[in-house]
């Protein structure tokens, strides 16, 4: 099944989270994710605000987890560690 990676973000420090994102992406795609929201407009209706929310769906929760765990995530989140606030969930999807 299909899963959703889920992240809201407050970035804290742009510069050193820019160079998270020029990294992250490249190692999402490795691991066959495509991004599907990526900022953009929100409504925040319950929980905490994080200005940045970013989906990508993933062939499998397996496939999400193991791209979090690469060392090419790992080396590109290196650079958001100390630069933002960060919450980030795996949902398999239904379809």
């Amino acid at each position: 099944m299909p899963a959703l990676w889920i992240a809201h973000v407050t970035v804290t420090d742009a510069e050193a989270y820019g160079k998270y994102a020029e990294l992250a992406g490249p190692a999402i795609a490795k691991h066959g994710g495509e991004f599907i929201a990526r900022g953009g407009r929100y409504v925040q209706l319950e929980g905490t605000d994080r200005p940045r929310n970013v989906v990508a769906r993933f062939p499998s929760v397996e496939a999400a987890e193991s791209c979090y765990h690469s060392p090419e995530y790992q080396a590109a989140l290196d650079h958001a560690r100390g630069a933002s606030e960060r919450d980030l969930v795996i949902i398999e999807t239904t379809e």
